[in-house]
């Protein structure tokens, strides 16, 4: 049994700053991630963030990994890393449970847990929605953005939100041509900034749409698409087709947080932040003592909230384990008031309603 102050379980933005944190607050931290590399989705951001300075705008995703891991470096002397690594289970005596290269089994009995898992993508049922070609968003994104690999000649985007719109207007860049992004709510949800773009570009945002079947033998040849009414029933006769050989889906994540409900925090499904999310105080602590949760595995929102809710629930951790740094507050001030900022607009007035449902103060 190996023993740690503060294990922070996932390395993406949310864990990286969760683990920075926490580290300059004194602690000793263990960064576990299950990938050979750290930054979560951010390795597969090209484009730059909004924001403000202190989110690192006007720098894109990968850069902002690469601030972020140098930073990490430069408090190596209380911070490990576990590359390569999976948490598999946490139980109810506080042991967490983890598979190192597929072949190494140990365990770990932290003082404190940050969940940092991120989100999964969600999918959309159609009939042969499993056919090759059909891809989810960020599937497209790793090709591209990673590997350097066009996924197709001809996409048809379903989803507009930020993230379908920013994946076509880098379709666009590598040279896929995208025939239209449909979206079945009546509004774009995305920025319009990115809208407008992508329609001086020539491509047809179709709102009020959504897929009523891709079509092919081997792989995807065709789709049709239809309207829906304001109850996302599909309306008869107003079909559309599409020859494309790639189908890209982005219609949000979902919080990842299996590993919260093993350990028994209590969990509450809140459409506002896209799923079942565990109830949390002030402090990101959950309902279970120790246990704290940061970023898309607490609710889904932009990158640049998971990195604030991160500094913060790593700042709370180490606090409650003994390691409250001189400035606790001032920091958490200036945190507190940066997740205030970024959820100013409409879309973070909607975000502040599922978490009014989950923290208990």
């Amino acid at each position: 049994m190996k023993e740690a102050d503060l294990v922070v379980i996932g390395g993406g933005p949310a864990g990286l700053c969760a683990a920075i944190s926490a580290a300059k607050s004194g602690s000793k931290v263990l960064i576990i991630e299950r990938n050979k590399d750290f930054g979560g989705q951010l390795v597969k951001q090209t484009h730059m963030f909004f924001g403000s300075e202190k989110q690192y705008a006007s720098t894109r995703g990968i850069d902002i990994k690469e601030i972020l891991v140098n930073e990490l470096k430069m408090l190596y002397e209380n911070v490990k890393v576990m590359m390569d690594s999976t948490v598999v289970g946490m139980y109810e005596d506080g042991v967490i449970t983890i598979l190192h290269k597929e072949d190494n089994y140990f365990k770990i009995k932290p003082k404190a847990i940050v969940v940092a898992t991120g989100a999964f993508e969600k999918y959309l049922a159609f009939p042969n929605n499993d056919l090759p070609g059909i891809y989810g968003a960020g599937a497209v994104q790793t090709l591209m953005n990673v590997y350097g690999v066009k996924p197709g000649k001809k996409v048809l985007m379903v989803g507009a939100g930020n993230i379908g719109l920013i994946v076509s207007y880098q379709l666009m860049q590598a040279g896929v041509e995208v025939v239209a992004i449909l979206d079945a709510a009546p509004k774009i949800g995305g920025y319009l900034v990115h809208a407008s773009k992508i329609r001086r570009m020539g491509v047809p945002i179709l709102t009020s749409h959504t897929v009523k079947e891709a079509i092919g033998k081997d792989c995807l040849e065709k789709v049709i698409v239809c309207k829906v009414n304001d109850k996302f029933e599909q309306i008869s006769d107003t079909e559309k087709e599409f020859n494309v050989d790639v189908m890209c889906i982005s219609v949000g994540l979902t919080p990842l947080n299996e590993l919260l409900s093993m350990r028994g925090c209590e969990m509450k499904y809140v459409p506002q932040l896209s799923g079942s999310v565990p109830v949390r105080n002030d402090n990101y602590e959950t309902s279970i003592e120790n246990v704290f949760v940061a970023g898309d595995a607490c609710g889904i929102e932009e990158a640049s909230s998971a990195m604030v809710e991160g500094y913060l629930a790593g700042l709370c951790a180490a606090a409650k384990i003994g390691h409250k740094s001189n400035d606790y507050e001032v920091k958490r001030a200036e945190f507190e008031k940066q997740l205030y900022n970024l959820r100013s607009g409409p879309v973070g007035q909607k975000i502040l309603i599922g978490i009014e449902q989950i923290v208990n103060r």
